[in-house]
């Protein structure tokens, strides 16, 4: 009841700020004074038709929003400390050379999936990437791609299966690694094991010998991805994550 009422009241103070608002002699506004209210509207009513626009396919949401909150309690008190501690310890250049490094590595799923989808002029600059990154780049230390012209293109094999028409599936909330679905985890699943078969620059068989590798992908993916759990300030984060993500998936596939 509590999350209805919060939910409401949002809805109310949002339509209200679009209607004309009253200015009073001192410059204060009065958004409410002319709001008429339908008192015989029901209210699941209203919030059904209000809300339709983030409908998702989520028949899993009691378990997503555990994994979701355990997320969020993992990112407080583990991930982000590691991130601001690896951010203190580190110069900025040598993070910037992490970052480029492993996003070097990431650009043969990229060229794979551009490959899949047929997107030739995509392929032809990842593929442009990964030689100028490789060698003037020094292993993908630096990127000097991007400054001639061939900006990072993101592919993946969730990407390629909505390509191809495979449909979404349930929304998931995967531990750790953030919001997806039954078709995305699925092309993480592949993109993982192609990367590990090509094992370009070797990194797969070293990552093996030296597991310190992927714990310092791991805090570089971290460091890199911009979403903070509870940086919304708002009771409905877990609504708002879905729905981006669905609808920025939808953008993706459909470039």
């Amino acid at each position: 009841m509590a999350k209805k009422l919060l939910l409401l009241a949002s809805l109310l103070l949002s339509g209200a700020a679009l209607a004309d608002q009253p200015v009073e002699d001192d410059g204060f506004t009065q958004p409410l004074k002319d709001l008429k209210f339908n008192a015989g509207l029901d209210q699941r009513e209203f919030e059904r038709s209000t809300w339709q626009a983030l409908n998702v396919y989520d028949p899993l949401e009691s378990w997503n929003r555990r994994v979701y909150h355990f997320n969020y309690r993992v990112d407080e008190w583990v991930l982000l400390p590691v991130v601001n501690g690896y951010r203190y310890v580190t110069p900025s250049f040598v993070r910037t050379g992490v970052s480029n490094f492993f996003s070097n590595l990431g650009d043969v799923p990229n060229l794979l999936n551009s490959l899949l989808q047929l997107k030739g002029k995509r392929a032809l600059q990842t593929t442009g990437r990964l030689l100028v990154n490789t060698t003037v780049g020094i292993a993908g230390l630096w990127d000097p791609a991007t400054h001639w012209g061939m900006p990072k293109q993101s592919e993946d094999f969730g990407q390629t299966l909505g390509f191809y028409g495979v449909p979404a599936g349930p929304y998931l909330m995967l531990p750790l690694l953030g919001p997806s679905n039954v078709r995305d985890t699925s092309g993480l699943v592949v993109d993982f094991g192609a990367e590990g078969q090509i094992n370009y620059l070797n990194m797969s068989e070293l990552s093996s010998e030296h597991p310190e590798i992927t714990v310092l992908r791991g805090i570089d993916k971290r460091y890199t991805t911009n979403l903070r759990y509870g940086q919304l300030n708002s009771p409905f984060e877990y609504e708002k994550i879905r729905y981006v993500y669905t609808e920025a998936r939808k953008l993706q596939i459909a470039e």
